[in-house]
């Protein structure tokens, strides 16, 4: 009778019934307060653009909503098919920051194109300078 006891059913039915500490959700609040200060602070000083702060408003107020309301996470974890909820949180985890650093690519693609014709462009601005200002070039004349 024992080995039903130790069988993957009871063993992911009881790691989604384990209750959570209280320590735990009081330090998760604590982290995500002071994150969302965090994003504020900086978009206040002009360190962030404003363009993402709804963004990480949002990821900060998902995470609060996770720790308050546990079971949205129990839900997500037997919808996901996990095992435990800490799985789940580290599933969606991995895929926001895949998200982040595609979009952070797309960026930065965007970015170095643009840097290459500014480069262009400013070399071109240079010959032209210097063929105009050059005394010996007969253009002036």
């Amino acid at each position: 009778m024992k080995p039903a006891l130790l069988s993957p059913e009871n063993l992911r039915a009881l790691a989604l019934s384990q209750p959570e500490g209280t320590a735990t959700r009081i330090v998760g609040l604590v982290v995500c307060a002071t994150f969302l200060a965090a994003v504020l602070w900086l978009v206040q000083r002009g360190r962030l653009r404003e363009e993402y702060t709804p963004i990480w408003t949002g990821v900060a107020v998902a995470m609060m909503v996770g720790i308050v309301w546990f079971d949205s996470v129990r839900f997500l974890t037997r919808l996901v098919g996990a095992w435990t909820p800490s799985s789940t949180l580290f599933f969606f985890g991995l895929l926001f920051l895949l998200v982040v650093s595609l979009n952070y690519a797309v960026r930065l693609s965007g970015m170095s194109l643009q840097v290459k014709l500014l480069a262009q462009e400013v070399a071109l601005l240079r010959a032209e300078l210097a063929r105009r200002t050059d005394p010996g070039n007969d253009a002036n004349a």
